[in-house]
């Protein structure tokens, strides 16, 4: 008997109708004879009102307190499933992250899983029962709760898969796929029946929210295959593995856009060394990730520096990078929100010269300003105002021909 992990996004287990239609999906793939782990998200807007009501009881929350708060969603939602299933005379049993045997580093919210022992995981399934497990937690070395963060039940999933040996990981969620571009900006969009890990993984990263990048970074590392697909309709989805041959005819497989996206520019920098270092150690300790940076190659051993936070992590950003500015004799330090970035991706075009080029012919023909440009070998991304960047999916996603079957 072959095992299959399925993952449940918070829309999908939103209510009792949705839980026990969920219910109903699991046990089809059970009487299929599967060995069936399914992980599942907090109901619904669970999370964001539990974040709310801890700012109603204190504004900075120990972030200890606030996981262990959070975990509880996932608890919530994993107990009624297997009460669900127990209701249509399934046997079936909820673990928690840590009784499911994961482990995590101890960087709250935003933890790292460090291991898996399924143990328990594998003694449920051998007595017939469909395992239920709480997603986007684990435990610390100290025996804490620690939360995974944003996407963190896309990586339980496929973490859980992955040391399980399962046949496959199955997400489901509220969209039936991963698309040429945002469907709900580009109606034209197509459905890809199947992506490489690379595409995917860069189309994550660049703001497609289908699924996480620590999830298909699993994914890829331990050559599991992920299904993305709709929990509310029966229809084919995206398969995830080993990419398409190279010399398809389309080079580009997907437009990605992100709307989170703040600069900041540090003018008037000494071109010495150890300044970069000086800038950027302090926003790594303080867990700020930075995206693209920029430096421009400056006169009198004078340049400007420019790089990229999300929006959240703008205003803590500049608080850090102010002081760092005055003590290296900078000029200045400016910033803004207004941002977005819109991106094209595709393992094609690593070998096919022009595509640059078509992109940014195609933003210049619509009066597109770009501000800052970075690349990987399969992507091609453009920082533009967030007013535009609607307007480029779109352009880009017909110039390239996406819309076309």
């Amino acid at each position: 008997m072959a095992i299959v992990v399925q993952k449940y996004g918070g829309s999908s287990v939103a209510n009792a109708d949705k839980i026990r239609n969920v219910a109903t999906r699991v046990s089809e793939s059970f009487k299929k004879g599967n060995k069936v782990v399914v992980v599942v998200s907090a109901m619904g807007d669970t999370t964001d009102d539990l974040i709310e009501l801890a700012g109603k009881i204190n504004p900075n929350p120990e972030p200890r307190e606030m996981d262990l708060l959070l975990s509880t969603g996932e608890i919530v939602s994993s107990t009624l499933l297997s009460m669900a299933l127990h209701a249509m005379g399934f046997r079936a049993i909820a673990l928690s992250g840590p009784q499911a045997g994961i482990s995590t580093d101890s960087a709250f919210s935003r933890a790292r899983i460090t291991g898996i022992e399924p143990k328990r995981i594998v003694n449920e399934l051998k007595k017939g029962n469909i395992v239920i497990v709480a997603g986007f937690q684990g435990l610390t070395s100290d025996n804490d709760i620690a939360t995974l963060g944003r996407g963190g039940s896309d990586t339980t999933a496929v973490a859980l898969a992955a040391s399980l040996k399962a046949k496959i990981c199955e997400i489901y969620t509220d969209v039936d796929g991963v698309y040429t571009a945002d469907p709900r900006i580009v109606p034209e969009a197509q459905k890809l029946n199947e992506i490489g890990y690379e595409e995917m993984l860069e189309m994550a990263t660049s703001g497609a929210r289908v699924m996480h990048h620590r999830s298909v970074e699993l994914g890829q590392v331990f050559k599991m295959p992920i299904l993305v697909a709709s929990s509310l309709a029966d229809r084919p989805g995206t398969m995830i593995r080993g990419g398409k041959n190279m010399e398809q005819r389309n080079k580009v497989r997907g437009i990605a856009h992100d709307m989170d996206v703040a600069k900041i520019t540090v003018t008037g920098v000494p071109d010495r060394p150890g300044i970069a270092a000086a800038i950027f150690m302090p926003l790594a300790k303080a867990g700020i990730s930075v995206d693209t940076i920029v430096q421009n190659a400056g006169a009198n051993n004078i340049t400007d520096l420019t790089f990229t936070v999300t929006k959240n992590d703008l205003n803590r950003a500049m608080d850090i990078i102010r002081p760092v500015a005055t003590e290296i004799g900078a000029k200045e330090c400016l910033s803004d929100s207004r941002l977005g970035k819109v991106s094209i991706i595709g393992t094609g075009m690593q070998n096919t010269p022009g595509y640059a080029a078509k992109m940014f012919q195609t933003l210049f023909t619509q009066n597109i300003n770009i501000l800052l440009i970075t690349t990987s070998e399969i992507r091609i991304t453009c920082i533009i105002a967030e007013d535009k960047v609607k307007e480029a999916v779109r352009t880009l996603h017909k110039a390239f021909d996406l819309d076309k079957d």
